[in-house]
C-alpha cells in the first residue's frame, strides 16, 4: 500500500486542483467529490453547510467515535488567479522536474490530498485513537468556514487531543503565528466643485492623515516592540493596503475608504493596535470634519479577525508533532492560520505543519515539490502508527 502512495497523492491532488474553489465561488462540487471518494472506502463524514447553502465544511472520523482523537485540518478554498501570468491552466495539475504545479498545490490542496490518500492506510491500521479530518472553506478571507465547524465540535461530548494544521511550513513544526485584525475606515466628506474647494470637505485628504498615522505607528512597532526571535518578522506589523476615493479631478471627493491591518504577535495585540488607531481618528480627525460640516465623519467596520497562536514549546503535543515530523526544531511564522481558532474556540492544542513553502503560495505557477508531499505522507503514516497503538 505504501508503494501506491505517490500515485494516490498525485491522482487526488490533480482532481482537487481541477475544482475552481476561489473564495467567491461554491466549494460544494469539491465536497461532493471528497464525500464520494470517502464513501468508496466505506467512510462517511458530517457536512456543515453555511447560511447561503453554497459552502460546506466536512468533519470526518476514522476509527472509534467514542474517544478523543487527533485532527488533520486543511481548507479547500484558493486565492484568485486573475491578473497573474500563468504558463498553463492554473486548474490543471502539471508535473515537471519533481514539482507539481497548479493553484492550491501548496496552499493547501497538497496537504488535503495527502490526508485523503492516507485514508486506506488509516482503515487498514485498526486505529485505537481516531484520526479526524477537518476540511473547511474560506480560510483565505478570514478563516470563515472553520468557525461553524468548531462551534459544532463544541457541542460534542468529546474534545480532540490536538490539531495539526497543514499550511505550508516545509514540514517544520510551527508553534506560533501572528493574529490579524483588518479594518475599513470610510470617510464621509462633502462634494463641491473644485473651483470652490474650501466649501467642501475633502474625504481623501482626511484619509491621508489616517494613512500617515498608520505608517508612523508601524515604525514604532518595528522599533520598540518586544522582539521574538522565533518569528521570521520579529515584531507586530501594521499597514494600509487598499484605498478607494474620489470621482473626478474637478470634484472635491466626498468619500474615501481605507483598509488597514495589524498582524500582532500577542494573542490580542492586533485588535489593541487597531482599536487605538480608531480611537485616535475619532478624537483627532472626525471633530475637524464635523466642524466643517455636521454630517461628515468617519465610519469604521471590522473586515477580518483571527487570533494569534502561541503553543508552549514544552507542550506534549508539540513533542508529538516533532516525533511525527522526524525533526526536533520549531519556529513561529508571520502568516495566519486556523490553528489559533482551534485553541481559542475549542481549547484544542494546535501546531502548524505541512508540505510546501509559503513563498510559493498565492503566486503564478504555484507549485509543491513531490518530495514534500511524500514527507507529509510519512508524517501521517507515523501518526497512524501512533494512533494504532
Amino acid at each position: 500500500m505504501q508503494n501506491q502512495r505517490p500515485d494516490r497523492i498525485r491522482k487526488l491532488l490533480a482532481d482537487l486542483v481541477a475544482f475552481d474553489t476561489v473564495s467567491d465561488r461554491s466549494n460544494l462540487p469539491l465536497i461532493d467529490y471528497i464525500e464520494a471518494y470517502l464513501a468508496s472506502l466505506g467512510v462517511s463524514g458530517q457536512r456543515i453547510v453555511d447560511d447561503t447553502g453554497e459552502k460546506a465544511s466536512l468533519w470526518v472520523t476514522i476509527g472509534p467515535e467514542d474517544r478523543a482523537g487527533l485532527v488533520l485540518s486543511g481548507h479547500t478554498d484558493v486565492v484568485p488567479v486573475a491578473g497573474q501570468d500563468w504558463s498553463h491552466n492554473p486548474f490543471e495539475l502539471v508535473e515537471r522536474d519533481g514539482r507539481l504545479y497548479g493553484r492550491g498545490t501548496t496552499d493547501m490542496k497538497g496537504f488535503v490530498a495527502v490526508c485523503l490518500a492516507m485514508v486506506p492506510e488509516m482503515l487498514a491500521a485498526g486505529l485505537k485513537t481516531p484520526i479526524n479530518l477537518a476540511i473547511s472553506y474560506d480560510e483565505e478571507i478570514g478563516c470563515v468556514g472553520v468557525r461553524p465547524m468548531l462551534r459544532e465540535l463544541g457541542r460534542k461530548p468529546i474534545k480532540p487531543l490536538g490539531c495539526f494544521v497543514g499550511e505550508p511550513t516545509q514540514m517544520q513544526v510551527i508553534i506560533g503565528h501572528k493574529g490579524k485584525h483588518g479594518v475599513r475606515a470610510t470617510f464621509r466628506g462633502l462634494a463641491r466643485h473644485s473651483s470652490i474647494a474650501p466649501d467642501g470637505v475633502n474625504a481623501i485628504e482626511y484619509a491621508a492623515e489616517l494613512i500617515v498615522e498608520i505608517r508612523r505607528r508601524a515604525a514604532l512597532l518595528a522599533a520598540d516592540a518586544e522582539r521574538n526571535s522565533l518569528y521570521d518578522v520579529p515584531h507586530s506589523t501594521l499597514l494600509t493596503s487598499i484605498v478607494h476615493g474620489g470621482a473626478a479631478l474637478n470634484i472635491v471627493p466626498d468619500t474615501c475608504a481605507v483598509e488597514f491591518e495589524c498582524r500582532g504577535i500577542g494573542i490580542t495585540e492586533s485588535r489593541q493596535v487597531t482599536d487605538a488607531i480608531i480611537a485616535w481618528a475619532k478624537a483627532e480627525i472626525e471633530p475637524r470634519m464635523r466642524a466643517q460640516h455636521p454630517e461628515c465623519g468617519v465610519d469604521f467596520e471590522e473586515i477580518l479577525d483571527y487570533p494569534a497562536l502561541d503553543t508552549p514549546a514544552e507542550n506534549p503535543f508539540v513533542t508529538l508533532a516533532k516525533q511525527l515530523a522526524g525533526r526536533n526544531d520549531h519556529a513561529k511564522v508571520a502568516f495566519g492560520t486556523e490553528a489559533g481558532l482551534f485553541v481559542s474556540m475549542a481549547g484544542v492544542p494546535s501546531v502548524v505543519v505541512g508540505p510546501g513553502g509559503i513563498a510559493q503560495a498565492h503566486t503564478p505557477d504555484e507549485f509543491v515539490e513531490l518530495s514534500q508531499l511524500l514527507a507529509c505522507g510519512d508524517f501521517v503514516a507515523r501518526l497512524i502508527t501512533h494512533c494504532a497503538k
